[in-house]
């Protein structure tokens, strides 16, 4: 599946707000996906089944010219197994120290998305995303390793592979409705296109199901810091303050240039209303058209140190 021209995954920058609230007007949606809350123990808990089990009626009779008399004893006895938490496949290179393993939402077709939590419980909140785009997927392996590597003291990480799951199986960029994603959030959101057009944006904001299960966990965490990945433009987009820091080191760390992004439509784009909403750094990396295991590893460090930054800012 060709990927869009120039600019069709960007954020095209932008500053970051030093702490402010959000000014956006607040947008509902209604999700049926699973409510996760930061404080929440491992959404994998086994579940309990009861067993019960009736002894049956034993009688005892005298001569028989005596009186019968029947004698009924009845124990129940009440047996608790547990059984063991079932796999969940889908999740990227899932470690046994993960905090929580949590069902954020299902997209149109009914697929799972889910988010790992590692790290600090309450520590600083820093949250990657490696596909909202289906036909851009080498985030996942950048996931991969940040489901493995030493999280810093202090960081409270959470990975979602990939918020897209349909996009992903075709693959193609668009959800099941064919909507772009990261055209599809609340901020600035406006009509673009109709089904089938690359950057088509929904039909409302917020109103595909993989956008609530975003709008929601960040609600609930609260990120400090927010990373999406794209592909294939090989580049970030400048910015200012914290934000322009931040990405200056990722630069610094991955070889990625730092150039700005121009020729898409940015309305409803994912990054800058987590920005406005949260006043912390949200930023795309556009990844190059192949990313090797070396430069998966060197990008998952960069993640990680660059999170200490934006919880010492």
């Amino acid at each position: 599946m060709a990927v869009l021209a120039l600019a069709a995954c960007s954020d095209s920058g932008g500053s970051t707000a030093p702490s402010t609230a959000p000014s956006a007007a607040p947008v509902t949606v209604a999700t049926a996906a699973t409510t996760v809350l930061p404080s929440t123990a491992v959404a994998t808990t086994a579940a309990a089944t009861t067993v019960a089990t009736t002894t049956s009626t034993t009688s005892t009779s005298t001569p028989p010219a005596a009186a019968t008399t029947t004698i009924t004893t009845t124990t129940a006895t009440t047996t608790t197994t547990t059984l063991p938490p079932t796999a969940l496949p889908g999740v990227a290179g899932l470690d046994g120290d993960a905090l929580q393993v949590a069902e954020i939402g299902r997209s149109v077709d009914g697929r799972p998305i889910r988010a790992v939590e590692r790290g600090t419980r309450g520590g600083t909140p820093v949250l990657v995303i490696g596909v909202i785009h289906g036909d851009e997927q080498a985030g996942v392996a950048i996931l991969e390793q940040l489901a493995t590597l030493p999280v810093p003291p202090g960081i409270d990480l959470w990975l979602v592979e990939s918020m897209n799951p349909d996009g992903q199986a075709v693959p193609q960029r668009g959800n099941a409705h064919g909507v772009d994603l990261n055209r599809n959030f609340p901020d600035g959101w406006g009509p673009i296109g109709a089904p089938g057009d690359g950057q088509y944006a929904g039909t409302g904001p917020a109103s595909e199901p993989e956008t609530q299960a975003i709008v929601n966990l960040v609600g609930l965490i609260r990120p400090a810091l927010t990373i999406f990945y794209h592909q294939d433009l090989n580049r970030l987009s400048p910015s200012n303050g914290v934000e322009g820091q931040l990405k200056e080191r990722y630069a610094a760390l991955t070889g990625l240039p730092i150039e700005r992004i121009t020729g898409g439509t940015y309305t409803g784009v994912a990054a800058t209303w987590i920005r406005k909403q949260t006043g912390s750094p949200s930023f795309i990396v556009e990844l190059g058209p192949t990313l090797s295991r070396e430069q998966a590893d060197t990008h998952a460090a960069a993640v990680l140190d660059i999170a200490t930054m934006a919880a010492a800012a």
